[in-house]
C-alpha cells in the first residue's frame, strides 16, 4: 500500500487548539467481516488488532472521572470485540450515550444474531454505513452481497423500533463517495436516500451523514496509484472554508487506539500522528484521568482539509 504520510505533512493548515473533552472516540480494534475501498483503517477479516479488557476499563474510568458525555465506539466492527457487550453496559449506567458504528451486515454473522435486540435493550445510537441506495454502487465499494445483508439488517433495526418516530432509538445512516469527489449536500442527499430506502424498501432512518473521503490508507493510496491524489489535495484545498475550523470534531473529542494511545481524530490514528506530551512521547488514555487536554494544539496535516472542504465534514457529517 502506498504511503500518502510524507506528501500530507507537506502542506501546511491553519492552527487550531483543543476545548474542553465531550466525546470519547474509541476504536475496539481492525477486525472486521467487511473490507471496503474507502476504510481509512484498513480493517478486514485478518486483523487480530483488539483492545484489551484491561484497557476497556481504563475507558470507564475516564467516563467516570471526566464526565464524558458521548462513548464513540468504531473499529473495525467493532462488535467483534469480546468486551464490547461489557463496555457498553457498563457506560450505560454510567449515564454516557453511547453510539455503535456499525456496518449493519454484522447484525447477519454466525452468534451477532442477537445483537441488535442487544443495541436497542440499551438504547445505544446507530449510526450505520451505508454508502448509496443502490445496489451496484454499495457491492461495488464494500463488496459482493453486501447491500442485500445491508437492506435485511436495517429492516432487522426498524422492527426494533430505530429510525422510528417515538421509540427513542435512533438510526443514523453513513455516505461516503464512491469516488474522488466532495459529497453533495447532505440536506437534499438525505431526502434522496428517505425517499428511494422507503419506496424500494419500507426502511425508516433519523438522519443521513455525508463524510468526505480521507486522501489515506486505503483510498489514499489508490489515488496515487492512479495519479489523482494532487488533484484531490487542490480540490480539498479549493474548497477551504475558514468557518468550518470552529466545528471540526478534533476540538472536542479525543480518539482512543486499541493500545490506548490518544490522537486528535480516527484519521491521525491511521496516520500515526499521535497526541504527545512535551517530550514527544505519546499520551495514553491514563493521561485522561488527570486532564482532558483542553487548550494544546491539535496535531494538523494536509488531510485535515478533508474536514473543512465544502460544507465540512465530520464523525457526525457535514459541519455547515
Amino acid at each position: 500500500m502506498l504511503d500518502t504520510k510524507p506528501l500530507l505533512i507537506a502542506r501546511e493548515f491553519p492552527a487550531i487548539k483543543r476545548q474542553a473533552l465531550e466525546i470519547l472516540q474509541v476504536n475496539l480494534g481492525y477486525l472486521c467481516n467487511l473490507s471496503c475501498t474507502h476504510c481509512h483503517v484498513n480493517a478486514g477479516p485478518r486483523r487480530t488488532e483488539l483492545m484489551d479488557e484491561a484497557t476497556i476499563q481504563l475507558v470507564l474510568d475516564v467516563i467516570k472521572s471526566r464526565g464524558v458525555k458521548t462513548l464513540d465506539l468504531t473499529g473495525g466492527a467493532p462488535e467483534m470485540n469480546p468486551h464490547f457487550r461489557y463496555l457498553v453496559t457498563e457506560a450505560r449506567k454510567l449515564g454516557c450515550e453511547v453510539i455503535d458504528r456499525c456496518n449493519i451486515t454484522i447484525l447477519s454473522e454466525p452468534g451477532y444474531e442477537d445483537l441488535a435486540q442487544f443495541l436497542a435493550d440499551q438504547k445505544v445510537k446507530v449510526v450505520a454505513s451505508l454508502p448509496c441506495y443502490t445496489q451496484e454502487n454499495v457491492d461495488a465499494q464494500r463488496g459482493k452481497g453486501v447491500f442485500d445483508s445491508s437492506i435485511k439488517g436495517l429492516h432487522d433495526l426498524n422492527a426494533l423500533g430505530f429510525g422510528k418516530a417515538g421509540t427513542g432509538l435512533e438510526l443514523d445512516l453513513v455516505y461516503n463517495p464512491g469516488g474522488a469527489f466532495l459529497p453533495p449536500s447532505q440536506q437534499s442527499l438525505e431526502q434522496d436516500y428517505k425517499q428511494r430506502l422507503m419506496d424500494d424498501w419500507g426502511i425508516e432512518f433519523n438522519q443521513l451523514y455525508t463524510i468526505t473521503n480521507m486522501p489515506i490508507s486505503r483510498f489514499g493510496s489508490m489515488l496515487v496509484s492512479k495519479g489523482q491524489f494532487n488533484d484531490y489535495m487542490q480540490l480539498l484545498i479549493d474548497n477551504y472554508h475558514e468557518k468550518n475550523l470552529d466545528t471540526v470534531m478534533c476540538r472536542n473529542t479525543v480518539s482512543v487506539d486499541y493500545q490506548g494511545y490518544l490522537y486528535d481524530c480516527d484519521f491521525n490514528q491511521m496516520l500515526a500522528m499521535p497526541c504527545e506530551h512535551k517530550d514527544h512521547s505519546p499520551r495514553h488514555i491514563q493521561d485522561l484521568l488527570s486532564s482532558d487536554l483542553a487548550g494544546e494544539n491539535i496535531v494538523v496535516a494536509g488531510h485535515c482539509f478533508g474536514c473543512t472542504a465544502g460544507a465540512g465534514s465530520s464523525c457526525g457529517g457535514a459541519l455547515s
